[in-house]
């Protein structure tokens, strides 16, 4: 299950972001995974829902976290 929640980090990080811009680094990913699983659980293998739901939750982010999602435009 860790290995899904990273790609989908990976996936959901970039659905909103411009096609030029890289996605998040493996080090960012590792920055949301739990985040990702505690608030966004329901949407893992749904790139546009993960993304929407990290954006949504951003307040109840973890500092890094929520650094890491308004950097990819969230």
């Amino acid at each position: 299950m860790k290995i899904s929640v990273l790609a989908v980090l990976l996936l959901a990080a970039t659905a909103q972001t411009a096609a030029a811009q890289s996605g998040p680094t493996p080090q960012e990913q590792m920055t949301c995974r739990s985040d990702a699983s505690k608030f966004c659980v329901e949407h893992i293998g749904k790139p546009p829902q993960m993304n929407a739901c990290l954006r949504e939750n951003k307040s109840k982010l973890s500092d890094g976290c929520r650094k890491v999602v308004e950097s990819h435009g969230g």
